[in-house]
């Protein structure tokens, strides 16, 4: 009897958990349209443009790309707020990098 009632207390508890973590996720429409300042360089699918890689005189991998993918949300947040090598950082909130996030993690092949 004493199990039943605590189940019946934690399942409420867990499902708000559980719409919390999907929430902070990040909203894939919302990256998208936040992304659009992105692809001048990235592409508009993040296929990387090759004349601007060249001319910076970078290897700029898809972010489809395995090598990208296989970061973690920490080291993409990293890049996007810190920039990487010629890359210059992003200025977006949490939410609007979360977003990002969750667009770029559309693009997985």
């Amino acid at each position: 009897m004493q199990f039943r009632r605590r189940i019946w207390i934690l399942l409420p508890l867990l499902t708000v958990l559980l719409l919390l973590l999907a929430l902070e996720k990040g909203n894939v429409e919302k990256g998208k349209e936040i992304y659009s300042r992105c692809a001048v360089c990235h592409g508009d699918s993040g296929e990387g443009k090759e004349a601007i890689a060249k001319m910076l005189g970078v290897k700029m991998p898809a972010l489809s790309s395995k090598e990208v993918q296989s970061l973690d949300d920490a080291a993409l947040k990293k890049v996007i707020v810190e920039g990487k090598g010629k890359m210059r950082p992003v200025n977006l909130s949490d939410s609007e990098v979360q977003d990002v996030i969750a667009f770029l993690r559309s693009l997985k092949k």
